[in-house]
């Protein structure tokens, strides 16, 4: 929601119903970083972006989470995995999928 207000401070030239579908589509993935007590940072969750939204919200994935013992992979999936392989990245690998596949592609 942070990412979608930015470009509404603009002016009232930009309508919300465009800026929410037009964040979701440019962004892949979110990386929440979280300042501790002690000020150092961390890694609190990586999430997928698909790109879809339902009644203005952005869908997502939770690729990892932290509760507390460090991350875990979840169960999601980012998406756009073509933009992945172009650049040259194996997510099944980076992942740690082992053996599972990307969605809607073959076994």
């Amino acid at each position: 929601s942070k990412l979608c207000t930015l470009p509404l401070l603009a002016g009232a030239n930009i309508p919300g119903d465009f800026v929410v579908p037009t964040v979701a589509g440019c962004i892949d993935l979110v990386i929440h970083v979280e300042t501790r007590a002690d000020g150092s940072r961390s890694i609190a969750a990586i999430a997928g972006v698909s790109g879809r939204v339902e009644h203005g919200v952005i869908e997502i994935a939770d690729l990892y989470t932290d509760a507390g013992q460090g991350l875990v992979r979840g169960s999601g999936f980012p998406p756009h995995p073509d933009r992945f392989r172009r650049a040259g990245f194996d997510l099944a690998h980076l992942l740690g999928a082992g053996g599972a596949h990307e969605p809607g592609r073959a076994a």
